[in-house]
Protein backbone atom coordinates (compact mmCIF):
# COMPACT_ATOMS: atom_id res chain seq x y z
CA UNK A 1 0.00 0.00 0.00
CA UNK A 2 1.10 3.49 -0.49
CA UNK A 3 1.40 6.26 1.54
CA UNK A 4 0.42 9.82 0.57
CA UNK A 5 2.98 12.12 1.35
CA UNK A 6 2.47 16.22 1.67
CA UNK A 7 4.71 17.92 -1.10
CA UNK A 8 6.89 20.51 0.05
CA UNK A 9 8.07 22.32 -2.38
CA UNK A 10 10.82 24.05 -0.35
CA UNK A 11 12.17 20.47 0.67
CA UNK A 12 13.84 19.93 -2.39
CA UNK A 13 15.37 23.94 -2.26
CA UNK A 14 16.80 23.20 1.41
CA UNK A 15 18.77 20.67 0.79
CA UNK A 16 20.22 22.22 -2.92
CA UNK A 17 20.83 25.24 -0.77
CA UNK A 18 22.96 23.00 1.38
CA UNK A 19 24.49 21.43 -1.31
CA UNK A 20 25.68 24.83 -2.47
CA UNK A 21 26.85 25.82 0.85
CA UNK A 22 28.83 22.57 0.64
CA UNK A 23 30.65 22.84 -2.72
CA UNK A 24 31.54 26.79 -1.56
CA UNK A 25 33.24 25.02 1.47
CA UNK A 26 34.75 22.68 -0.09
CA UNK A 27 36.49 25.55 -3.00
CA UNK A 28 37.16 28.68 -0.47
CA UNK A 29 37.27 26.58 2.52
CA UNK A 30 34.97 28.35 4.52
CA UNK A 31 31.14 29.92 4.21
CA UNK A 32 31.09 33.48 2.35
CA UNK A 33 29.33 35.92 4.26
CA UNK A 34 28.85 33.75 7.45
CA UNK A 35 30.84 34.53 10.91
CA UNK A 36 29.82 34.50 14.15
CA UNK A 37 30.17 37.89 16.00
CA UNK A 38 33.50 38.92 17.07
CA UNK A 39 34.77 35.32 15.86
CA UNK A 40 36.39 34.23 12.64
CA UNK A 41 34.34 32.88 9.87
CA UNK A 42 32.11 30.00 10.60
CA UNK A 43 33.37 26.13 8.89
CA UNK A 44 30.62 24.35 8.90
CA UNK A 45 27.11 23.99 9.06
CA UNK A 46 25.51 20.71 10.54
CA UNK A 47 22.40 18.95 9.34
CA UNK A 48 19.35 19.78 11.37
CA UNK A 49 15.60 18.47 11.31
CA UNK A 50 12.90 19.83 13.54
CA UNK A 51 9.72 18.78 14.17
CA UNK A 52 6.41 18.85 17.03
CA UNK A 53 6.12 15.51 19.41
CA UNK A 54 4.51 15.17 22.48
CA UNK A 55 3.07 19.02 22.32
CA UNK A 56 6.25 20.51 22.23
CA UNK A 57 9.48 21.09 19.72
CA UNK A 58 12.18 18.60 18.88
CA UNK A 59 15.41 19.55 17.23
CA UNK A 60 18.19 17.54 16.19
CA UNK A 61 21.78 18.11 15.08
CA UNK A 62 24.17 15.69 12.84
CA UNK A 63 27.03 16.77 15.03
CA UNK A 64 29.24 13.20 14.84
CA UNK A 65 33.22 13.51 16.33
CA UNK A 66 31.98 16.57 18.04
CA UNK A 67 32.82 16.68 21.84
CA UNK A 68 29.68 17.41 23.95
CA UNK A 69 32.03 19.81 25.91
CA UNK A 70 32.77 21.33 22.59
CA UNK A 71 29.00 22.61 22.09
CA UNK A 72 26.84 25.38 24.01
CA UNK A 73 23.38 24.92 23.38
CA UNK A 74 20.95 28.61 24.67
CA UNK A 75 17.55 30.25 23.71
CA UNK A 76 17.91 34.29 23.55
CA UNK A 77 14.43 36.14 22.79
CA UNK A 78 12.75 33.83 20.42
CA UNK A 79 16.08 31.37 18.84
CA UNK A 80 17.35 28.66 20.13
CA UNK A 81 21.40 29.07 19.32
CA UNK A 82 23.63 26.27 19.62
CA UNK A 83 27.44 26.76 19.05
CA UNK A 84 30.33 24.70 18.51
CA UNK A 85 33.92 23.14 17.33
CA UNK A 86 34.48 19.84 15.63
CA UNK A 87 38.42 19.64 16.24
CA UNK A 88 40.85 18.19 14.22
CA UNK A 89 42.97 15.74 14.86
CA UNK A 90 46.37 16.50 15.40
CA UNK A 91 48.43 13.77 14.53
CA UNK A 92 46.96 13.63 11.23
CA UNK A 93 49.41 16.20 8.80
CA UNK A 94 47.50 17.67 5.80
CA UNK A 95 50.16 16.27 3.57
CA UNK A 96 49.29 13.04 4.50
CA UNK A 97 45.43 13.22 3.28
CA UNK A 98 44.47 11.26 -0.01
CA UNK A 99 40.36 12.50 0.24
CA UNK A 100 38.83 14.64 2.73
CA UNK A 101 35.08 15.53 2.89
CA UNK A 102 34.56 16.36 6.65
CA UNK A 103 34.84 19.58 7.60
CA UNK A 104 36.15 20.64 10.80
CA UNK A 105 36.03 24.24 12.95
CA UNK A 106 33.60 26.15 14.54
CA UNK A 107 29.92 26.27 13.56
CA UNK A 108 26.61 27.99 14.78
CA UNK A 109 23.09 27.26 13.84
CA UNK A 110 20.34 29.88 14.84
CA UNK A 111 16.30 28.60 14.77
CA UNK A 112 13.23 30.57 15.25
CA UNK A 113 11.16 29.79 18.74
CA UNK A 114 8.01 30.59 19.28
CA UNK A 115 7.48 33.72 21.50
CA UNK A 116 6.65 33.00 25.07
CA UNK A 117 8.23 29.08 25.35
CA UNK A 118 9.40 28.10 29.09
CA UNK A 119 12.99 28.70 28.75
CA UNK A 120 14.29 26.63 32.28
CA UNK A 121 12.00 23.25 30.44
CA UNK A 122 14.30 23.26 27.64
CA UNK A 123 16.49 20.49 27.48
CA UNK A 124 19.51 18.86 25.58
CA UNK A 125 20.57 15.01 24.79
CA UNK A 126 23.95 14.28 22.92
CA UNK A 127 23.86 10.29 21.30
CA UNK A 128 25.82 8.55 18.90
CA UNK A 129 26.75 11.63 17.36
CA UNK A 130 23.33 13.49 17.48
CA UNK A 131 22.09 16.61 19.77
CA UNK A 132 18.85 16.45 20.25
CA UNK A 133 17.18 19.63 22.18
CA UNK A 134 13.37 19.13 23.51
CA UNK A 135 11.73 22.57 23.39
CA UNK A 136 8.18 22.28 25.64
CA UNK A 137 5.68 24.61 24.44
CA UNK A 138 2.90 26.00 27.08
CA UNK A 139 -0.52 25.23 27.40
CA UNK A 140 -1.51 28.28 25.67
CA UNK A 141 0.59 28.30 22.42
CA UNK A 142 -0.61 24.38 21.91
CA UNK A 143 -2.06 23.94 18.32
CA UNK A 144 -5.72 23.81 18.57
CA UNK A 145 -8.66 23.56 16.12
CA UNK A 146 -10.73 26.66 15.14
CA UNK A 147 -14.49 25.92 14.51
CA UNK A 148 -15.63 27.26 10.95
CA UNK A 149 -19.11 28.77 11.63
CA UNK A 150 -22.29 29.03 8.76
Amino acid sequence: MKTLVQLNPFHELAFRHRDIDDLFNRFFGFFPNTSVEGTSPVSWLPAVEAFRKDGGFVVRMDIPGVDPKDVEVSVAEDSLIVKGERKKAKEIKEKDYHYQETSYGKFERRLALPKGINRDQVAARYENGVLQISVPVSAHLAERKVPILN
